[in-house]
């Protein structure tokens, strides 16, 4: 993928429908934004934003943020990939990742087994598939007997990897065009950059509340750092960045069922570092710190407080 200043945003906007979206997105290479990338839990799916944005704003690089490699079977992921880069020649890039065991087992009933070696596999189909060959295989993970494209993008899009551990980081490193990570503060940045080396793009989704009260930044920020950082994966990334003592009171008060209690222990410092928050210029230029640190590519997803216009934040929070 291509290197220089980026600056994204995270689509969908919180709070409004998707067809709401459409003047907002259109500004957004105007403003400064170079891309938007998409969001998937439990409300909408990561492909259909991007599809409208396609044509809502011709100028932007569009990203999956990402697709699970178990929630979609090989041939359809490679199928929809192939639509959204029909749809925006040269400025769509699929990322990938495991997700977690709570979306792909409890909400979907599939088994989250062998996480490296599957995001490896995919990464491996996709390549050819994408490519337009027909693929018989046999990997570790998974086997496709005789699957080729009927319509193989011109050019096929970029692969991105979601990573948060050295091993996956290095996995995106050597079988992708970028590494995805989120839930990390600047100064956290070069020990990704590290694993990942110097020629990879490095892309990240900075969680932005841009309120200038403190409390309820703080009190958002919680509930948004017990939400992930009680997921094994989330607490091991940060054993690796060195918080595992400021993580193990709330750990241990979460994993006895003391929900109110975790979030108590969840010091300011940890809010602060982890989301950004304040008025709007000096989250901007917080965000910015990540760039300066080696980050390629902010991703802002906007977590709105109660004095927060979401479309007014977009506009204030482009790159200066």
């Amino acid at each position: 993928m291509e290197r220089k200043a980026r600056w994204g945003i995270t689509l969908p906007l919180y709070g409004q429908g998707l067809a709401e979206q459409r003047e907002i997105v259109a500004e957004l290479a105007g403003l400064g934004y170079t891309d938007a990338w998409s969001a998937e839990l439990n409300g909408i799916d990561a492909f259909t934003p991007l599809a409208l944005a396609s044509q809502w704003a011709s100028e932007l690089r569009l990203g999956t943020a990402i697709a699970s490699v178990y929630t979609r079977g090989p041939a359809m992921l490679a199928m929809t990939a192939a639509t959204i880069a029909g749809l925006a020649p040269g400025r769509f890039v699929l990322g990938i990742g495991t997700s977690t065991p709570v979306v792909v087992k409890q909400w979907n009933d599939i088994e989250f087994a062998e996480p490296y070696q599957r995001s490896r596999d995919l990464l491996r189909f996709l390549r050819r598939a994408l490519a337009g060959e027909k693929v018989t295989e046999q990997y570790e993970t998974f086997r496709v007997t005789g699957f080729r494209l009927e319509n193989a993008p011109a050019e096929p899009p970029g692969l991105a990897l979601a990573a948060l551990r050295p091993q996956m980081v290095r996995l995106g490193a050597t079988e992708s065009d970028g590494v995805i990570t989120n839930w990390l503060a600047p100064h956290d940045v070069p020990q990704v950059r590290a694993a990942a080396g110097p020629d990879t793009e490095l892309i990240a989704r900075i969680f932005v509340c841009p309120t200038a009260d403190v409390a309820v930044a703080r009190t958002i920020g919680r509930r948004l750092v017990a939400a992930y950082l009680t997921v094994p994966a989330y607490a091991a990334f940060h054993v690796w960045l060195g918080r595992e003592e400021l993580l193990r009171p709330m750990l241990a008060a979460w994993h006895s069922g003391d929900r109110k209690g975790a979030l108590a222990a969840i010091p300011d410092q940890l809010v602060d570092d982890l989301v950004v928050h304040g008025p709007v210029e000096a989250c901007r230029e917080r965000v910015a710190e990540y760039q300066a640190t080696g980050l390629d590519t902010p991703v802002i997803a906007i977590i709105p407080g109660p004095d927060t216009n979401v479309t007014d934040s977009v506009r204030k929070l482009a790159p200066a």
